[in-house]
């Protein structure tokens, strides 16, 4: 048979049975009309998770209305890396956005292609925007097709052009007209509350990212609601606001071209990480983050001439890279994570340009700072005698762990993984650490198994202020609760993106919640400072009458549903998850979950903190308590 015949209309094919129709088969239901052609800003408000990640209600910093206000940022940033504008004003008045920035405005004749036209830009053209922030072509019309109102008007060389769109249809397009105010780009947007459901902009996360553009930016000034940021010592600025112990040694902050590092090392667990790719935070890494890994340890073994342990060269770092990458290749759409692997086309690769920085800078440095080498040693040493002190604990609990976890009761895994094994990730896992049988029961009956697991604890775990890593292995409940999240090389082979502390909201479920803290924050710190540990919310109370069900989280939701359901509602108190059934357990953990973000900032003083409510100061706290009782009614 020649390779034509295959495809011959008169060749039968190879079993008929194939081709013979189901008998119940219906030919009209797949026909031209089930063909459609979505218009670009129907398609995005459709699938709008394609374009910003997922929506939320603004609790988070990765949720979707942030993502907008990012997307019109980059563009004036941009502007900025590119030599024009210093200046960018931001304005969130009740929900509403508007950005200023002082840049070389849009070219008049395309203010209407650059913001409703798909796959049209300047940041095609590489001389222009050689290492761009913001997204080629999509961006800023994907805040236009999710706005409700979306307005743009530039200004240029004495002119400018205003467009307004409704939901992504001009409602109103001014002609070019003259302009008394300075170049520049105005973008005004109202995230539609179709699509945002309840969605409220949060003060901390929006100043968290414009901290973050001003670090990357040095001399950029950005004005938000009146409060201005502004950074001139780039990423050292940017580590010591995020430090929350002081730097062993004073910060090493090196330059290049189109490369920028700080590192330190504090008296801490883990390793603390910040990455960026042309201003992008790069919460996720990537393979700069993972050169700047690998050869900060090369070099300093080389340069003391010992082949100390990676781990007790990194162990306690803080550290932040920022590089320039020219037409960067993101993993995924919201850009947290760097895939590339070259500088730019046909140029250096990003393991050996970061490599040959470090190797050369780093070197140098220490070289010719004598305290700062001899404070590093000193560090490395104290990590690698504690590392040996527990060698033998370590290798006994791991087998310990590896064994238990073939048949561990106290885990029920779920099947995918926030780390897979190609690298990628699943931001949608997490694990539930649950009290008792019969919470962490309801919620294993509840839960999504592909992306929900659950870890069962056995009455309180132990307080582990003061103690050493020791316990970490000692202690039979977290020596299997490290090996579940799979945290102790790092986040790098984290398995689940969410941590959520699932305790009772009773006074035994603060404590536990308290203890869980206390534990991740004396040894694993940089789970909580990457974002990933939360509070489950779960309702104090259930209201209903005989037509609607309310679920209320606070007093206030409960007077309102009270209200809301007339004479003589049922009014349920819950104390505890397990009396909560898995149907309504459900609801809880699903898509309309609730959940508390546990963060860390240097105003925290999180020694001082652990000291008082978990250090030995029995009598002190007892003062502290009683002076600031509230006593509640019971209200069931």
């Amino acid at each position: 048979m020649q390779p034509h015949d295959i495809f011959s209309t008169n060749a039968a094919p190879p079993d008929d049975s194939l081709w013979t129709p189901e008998p119940d088969g219906d030919p009209s239901a797949y026909s031209e009309e089930n063909i459609q052609t979505l218009d670009w800003q129907e398609h995005i408000r459709r699938r709008p998770g394609m374009y910003i990640g997922k929506l939320g209600d603004g609790s988070h910093a990765e949720d979707g209305i942030y993502i907008l206000l990012k997307e019109v940022l980059d563009n004036s940033v941009d502007e900025y890396m590119m030599g024009h504008g210093k200046l960018i004003e931001v304005k969130i008045i009740d929900g509403a956005v508007l950005v200023r920035d002082y840049g070389r405005g849009i070219p008049l004749g395309k203010v209407v292609d650059v913001s409703s036209k798909m796959n049209t830009g300047g940041k095609f053209d590489s001389k222009a925007f050689k290492k761009s922030v913001g997204l080629n072509g999509v961006g800023i019309k994907a805040v236009n097709a999710l706005s409700s109102h979306f307005l743009i008007e530039s200004h240029r060389e004495g002119e400018k052009k205003r467009v307004e769109y409704n939901r992504a249809v001009i409602s109103d397009e001014q002609q070019v007209a003259p302009s008394d105010q300075p170049n520049g780009t105005l973008s005004c947007f109202t995230p539609d509350r179709e699509i945002f459901r309840d969605y409220e902009y949060k003060d901390e996360h929006i100043e968290t990212l414009l901290k973050n553009y001003v670090f990357l930016n040095a001399g950029l000034t950005i004005l938000y609601n009146g409060k201005k940021f502004y950074s001139k010592n780039g990423l050292a600025d940017l580590l010591n606001e995020n430090m929350t112990t002081e730097p062993l040694y004073p910060l090493i902050h090196l330059k290049g071209d189109n490369i920028e590092i700080v590192i330190t090392h504090c008296n801490q667990y883990g390793e603390e990480y910040y990455s960026f790719v042309n201003g992008q935070h790069t919460t996720q890494g990537g393979t700069h983050l993972s050169a700047f890994k690998e050869h900060i340890g090369k070099v300093i073994k080389e340069y003391y001439n010992k082949n100390f342990e990676y781990s007790d060269i990194r162990a306690g770092v803080v550290a932040a890279i920022s590089i320039k990458v020219e037409e960067p290749v993101f993993e995924s759409q919201t850009k947290t994570r760097l895939g590339s692997k070259d500088m730019e086309p046909k140029g250096p690769g990003v393991n050996k340009y970061v490599g040959d920085f470090i190797k050369k800078e780093l070197d140098n440095y220490l070289h010719r700072h004598a305290d700062v080498s001899e404070a590093l040693l000193r560090k490395i040493l104290d990590s690698e005698k504690e590392r040996k002190a527990i060698a033998g604990i370590t290798k006994l609990a791991r087998e310990r762990a590896k064994k238990a976890n073939l048949h561990n009761k106290k885990l029920r895994d779920c099947r995918v993984h926030f780390n897979d094994t190609k690298g990628t990730r699943t931001d949608e896992t997490c694990i539930f650490i649950t009290e008792g049988d019969s919470a962490s029961g309801s919620i294993t009956k509840s839960r999504d198994p592909n992306l929900q697991a659950v870890f069962s604890l056995r009455g309180k775990p132990l307080n582990t202020y003061g103690m050493t890593k020791k316990i970490v292995y000692e202690n039979e409940e977290f020596n299997l609760l490290r090996a579940a999240l799979n945290i102790e090389e790092g986040l790098d082979g984290l398995r689940y993106n969410k941590v959520i502390i699932a305790t009772d909201a009773d006074v035994d479920g603060m404590h536990i919640r308290l203890l869980l803290i206390t534990f991740f924050l004396q040894f694993f710190p940089d789970l909580i400072k990457g974002n990933h540990v939360y509070i489950l919310q779960t309702p104090l109370f259930r209201v209903r009458n005989k037509q609607k069900t309310w679920y209320c989280y606070s007093e206030e939701e409960r007077l309102a549903a009270l209200s809301a359901a007339g004479r003589n509602p049922e009014i349920t108190r819950f104390k505890g998850l397990g009396e909560i059934s898995p149907d309504e357990i459900k609801r809880f953990i699903g898509k309309d979950i609730r959940l508390d973000q546990v963060t860390m900032r240097k105003e925290d003083l999180v020694k001082e903190m652990l000291e008082f409510y978990m250090g030995k100061n029995t009598m002190e706290r007892q003062v502290f308590i009683i002076d600031n009782l509230v006593v509640e009614e019971d209200i069931a």
